[in-house]
């Protein structure tokens, strides 16, 4: 009856250890499930603030776009006027509308305006020249920029308005 006794006593500490080793293992699973959750939160947490610091960089970059976008057309006024005022024959009077423009000119590239620059004869690039017309010529002025009727502007990296070009055709 002893033996009964220590079998039984044996039998259920197998079982008992059984029980808690599985118990154990159930653990572990669940604690690597748990820090597998915690590391893809960890990561997907990391990329959110990275993702928001570049939109936020991004938005100051371009935060003037609409006021600097609505002066293009009075800079391109006094471009104009100055070019015209050069042909008449007392343009020394015309001294103070050239100190203007160049002041707008400059606020204006201090906030990051950027000149496209396309010279005639440049290959077109629909990505970079918007076409107003085509003119037909030479074989070798084909594709070719003939002539520029507005002038083209980048604020940062990003075209906010692009150059109207004549191509050849």
């Amino acid at each position: 009856m002893a033996k009964k006794t220590v079998n039984k006593k044996q039998s259920k500490s197998k079982s008992n250890t059984n029980k808690v080793e599985n118990q154990i293992n159930d653990l572990k699973t669940e604690l690597k499930e748990e820090e597998d959750k915690y590391l893809r939160l960890f990561a997907e947490f990391e990329n959110y603030k990275k993702r928001t610091t570049k939109e936020r960089i991004e938005l100051y970059k371009t935060a003037g776009q609409e006021v600097i976008g609505s002066l293009l057309p009075v800079l391109d006024d006094f471009s104009r006027a100055i070019k015209e005022s050069k042909k008449m024959k007392n343009s020394s009077d015309f001294i103070g509308l050239e100190l203007i423009y160049n002041k707008l000119n400059d606020i204006l590239k201090t906030n990051g305006l950027l000149d496209l620059e396309v010279h005639k004869g440049d290959s077109f690039d629909p990505d970079l020249h918007e076409a107003i017309s085509q003119i037909k010529t030479d074989k070798k002025d084909s594709g070719k920029i003939i002539d520029i009727i507005e002038k083209g502007y980048k604020l940062g990296d990003k075209i906010i308005r692009f150059p109207k070009v004549v191509v050849g055709q």
